[in-house]
């Protein structure tokens, strides 16, 4: 094994980039950076870069975008001709193929944000925080053929703050994960780790969200809406129905009274909508479809709801 470890790097989200500066800070040679393609974005459909392709752009490194990686021979080639130690992998977005899984001696290591077997695929941090978890974490782990089914190397917890959002936690989350990440490598490459199998009697999923995920439903309790609202931020969002318009939610809190499940219920300038089990919100913070975002107050002063009506219709 040579004494700087030689690295391909493939990532794509802004999650990646605290783990490819790690790696170059750490001294290995990181002699590839694979990303996605460049995307069209915005009304007027410009190509815009991945944020890891940004970053390698401004680190100097040599950068990959292939369309596909599975069945396309100019990519295996140009791996294979690089003679990787690793492949680490941190949100790339593509499946693993395994003539890539096979290349390096020390395997396809991977950072994946959640306490491993718990909230396999691809949206860990969100569900972690919807499902009302107080601890998360990172692990690293040797990619196999399954969806974040691999060997664990190292872990990492770290705690969910009462006020976390999705992307509060991220930042915690990506910054921890960096660091491990390079503490495993170095690991691997002294012989000082050993890899152990995941419990799949333990293990839960974390899908991909969708638009309909974030479709607020107040026969549950406060804490389990409030808690989907911190985890689906900034996409889906938290939404429901006021007078045939979607109303997007930004922000409201626990507040201890009961109501209707979906009831609205204003007092003075605040208003409160009903959840399950005779619990509450304030709601604080709102957008009507069509409107700007505006606060409970101002949003009070022009519909004014009537008694007993509801969100969601």
């Amino acid at each position: 094994m040579r004494s700087s470890l030689h690295l391909v790097f493939s990532g794509t989200p802004q999650f990646a980039v605290p783990t490819l500066d790690r790696l170059v800070e750490a001294g290995f040679h990181i002699d590839l950076v694979v990303t996605q393609p460049d995307r069209p974005k915005g009304r007027g459909l410009e190509l815009v870069s991945s944020p890891i392709k940004h970053r390698a752009l401004q680190l100097r490194l040599p950068i990959a975008q292939p369309e596909s990686i599975k069945n396309n021979d100019d990519f295996r080639a140009q791996l294979t001709a690089l003679k990787p130690d690793a492949i680490v992998v941190v949100g790339y977005g593509r499946i693993i193929p395994q003539w890539m899984l096979d290349l390096p001696p020390l395997g396809n290591i991977n950072l994946h944000a959640s306490l491993l077997p718990k909230y396999r695929g691809a949206a860990p941090i969100q569900w972690a925080i919807a499902q009302g978890e107080t601890i998360t974490g990172v692990t690293t782990m040797k990619i196999d053929a399954g969806l974040d089914t691999g060997d664990i190397l190292r872990q990492q917890e770290v705690a969910i703050a009462p006020d976390d959002t999705a992307e509060t936690l991220a930042v915690k989350l990506k910054a921890v994960g960096a660091k491990l990440t390079v503490e495993t490598l170095r690991g691997l490459q002294t012989g000082s780790i050993h890899p152990r199998k995941q419990d799949q009697t333990q293990a839960t999923l974390a899908p991909i969200l969708r638009k309909e995920d974030g479709l607020l439903d107040f026969s549950r309790p406060a804490v389990e809406v409030l808690n989907r609202m911190r985890g689906f931020q900034p996409w889906p969002g938290a939404y429901s129905k006021f007078r045939g318009k979607s109303m997007q939610i930004w922000h409201a809190v626990a507040f201890d009274r009961t109501l209707p499940s979906s009831e609205l219920k204003a007092e003075g300038d605040r208003l409160f909508v009903g959840c399950g089990r005779g619990t509450a919100i304030e709601l604080l913070e709102l957008q009507l479809e069509g409107k700007k975002r505006t606060s409970a107050q101002d949003f009070l002063r022009g519909y004014r709801p009537l008694p007993g009506e509801k969100l969601g219709s």
